[in-house]
């Protein structure tokens, strides 16, 4: 029985802690909860960025109108939305993200809850006075 929990506590924690946020990710709506967007994550020089690969909301040669900076009037698909994250443990932080709806940079840091869902969470100051969010695996 002893070996048998030891087995069942290596198992969950590889499932749930060993998988990556790479990939391809589906938003939604947070009113509506309509698919909004999918949003790729990669990895680049041991940091964590994240663009826009469609869009179901916007025209398919829309720009981000309300970007700032090195984002104004750029389009929206392959719109790097989240720069810089770290690894740190199971969370993914120390980096930003961007709302193209408002233009706004956030603070933010993501949680892999399973294989097929993120917690996405920005925030200003404090995580404490943010959004959160739950995207899911593309399949």
């Amino acid at each position: 029985m002893k070996h048998l929990y030891i087995l069942f506590f290596l198992t969950f924690s590889f499932t749930t802690h060993g998988q990556s946020i790479i990939g391809q990710w589906e938003t939604f709506d947070d009113k509506t909860e309509e698919k909004k967007s999918v949003i790729e994550i990669y990895e680049s020089n041991n940091l964590f960025f994240a663009k826009i690969v469609e869009s179901y909301v916007s025209e398919k040669n829309a720009v981000c109108e309300t970007c700032t900076g090195k984002n104004k009037n750029k389009p929206i698909i392959d719109l790097i939305i989240i720069e810089n994250l770290k690894k740190d443990k199971d969370e993914f932080n120390g980096g930003t993200i961007m709302d193209p709806e408002n233009g706004k940079t956030y603070k933010c840091y993501l949680e892999l809850m399973n294989t097929n869902k993120l917690k996405v969470r920005g925030y200003l100051g404090f995580s404490l006075f943010g959004r959160t969010q739950y995207w899911l695996r593309k399949e």
